[in-house]
């Protein structure tokens, strides 16, 4: 009897061995999934929304150009000197 005792002991840790095992490997995808997205946001994402910004930044500061044209007015703010 201590011999199937001692085989039933061994079949409960490599049952945990295998849980721990899982857990971690699926820990590990989980990362690679984050790295991924993130570099997604970082290769695709971002240069996008700054083609965006850059380009409304442009529209709006063409415009205040036009307004009140290139003078102290344009770059302190103010009303342009008449």
């Amino acid at each position: 009897m201590p011999a199937s005792d001692a085989s039933l002991d061994d079949l409960s840790s490599t049952d945990s061995y295998d849980s721990d095992e899982e857990y971690r490997l699926a820990q590990q995808e989980w990362e690679e999934s984050l790295q991924q997205l993130q570099q997604l946001v970082a290769v695709v994402l971002l240069p996008y929304v700054g083609k965006w910004l850059g380009r409304r930044w442009s529209h709006i500061l063409y415009a205040r150009y036009l307004r009140i044209g290139l003078n102290k007015a344009f770059f302190f703010g103010g009303s342009p000197a008449p």
